[in-house]
């Protein structure tokens, strides 16, 4: 399988280093693709950086590692995007970080399947500070990683990667439960960043 990650900054650049020390093909892009081959370089041999037209048309899943309010404008320059998995991490957060722009009567994610209807868009990772996508950062903790979406197929090839990367993943159900997904992720963001928890917590649903 080989994965796209659009996006240089601290997530994408987190998941292109994860995704390549598991064992799969990476290609980066960015809008300036000297950003991404650059990224690429420092990463290893077997990941490609460039434009992000030419990273969704090689991969097979897509991340997109970007904040919430430029999705929409990307994907529109994308072309045919018909089965493409489109893996939304994103929280629609406020320029403060203190509050969700979009929230319980839709979710980023819905509005991201919305722009991309032929697409197949999965909620995952959202809960997951990019200091914690490193394998050796959570060493002795299995930590997990929702998954929301539509598609049983793309649903299935998301929770893979997400076992690959060490996580432990959970069927959250619908697409549509990403409106309850990212106030979870909002809360994380409050304990890590506002509560003085740091960006090393996350959260867990534990059987009794």
């Amino acid at each position: 399988m080989k994965v796209a990650v659009i996006g240089t900054g601290n997530i994408g650049a987190a998941y292109v280093h994860a995704f390549n020390e598991a064992g799969f093909e990476v290609v980066v892009g960015h809008r300036e693709p000297a950003k991404a081959a650059k990224l690429a370089n420092e990463v290893g041999a077997r990941v490609e950086g460039g434009g992000i037209a030419a990273a969704f048309k090689l991969a097979d899943v897509v991340l997109l590692a970007l904040p919430y309010p430029v999705i929409a404008e990307v994907l529109a320059g994308m072309g045919d995007l018909t089965g493409k998995t489109l893996i939304d991490v994103s929280n629609p957060v406020s320029a403060d970080f203190k509050d969700l722009v979009i929230g319980l009567t839709s979710s980023a994610a819905e509005e991201i399947q919305a722009a991309a209807p032929a697409a197949h868009v999965v909620k995952a990772f959202n809960t997951l500070f990019a200091e914690l996508v490193p394998a050796r950062a959570r060493e002795g903790r299995k930590l997990q990683a929702f998954v929301a979406g539509d598609n049983i197929a793309a649903n299935a090839q998301v929770r893979d990667l997400a076992q690959a990367l060490g996580f432990s993943p959970v069927d959250a159900g619908p697409l549509r439960n990403s409106r309850f997904l990212e106030p979870v992720g909002m809360m994380n963001i409050q304990l890590g960043f506002f509560l003085g928890h740091g960006p090393t917590v996350a959260p867990s649903w534990q059987g009794i």
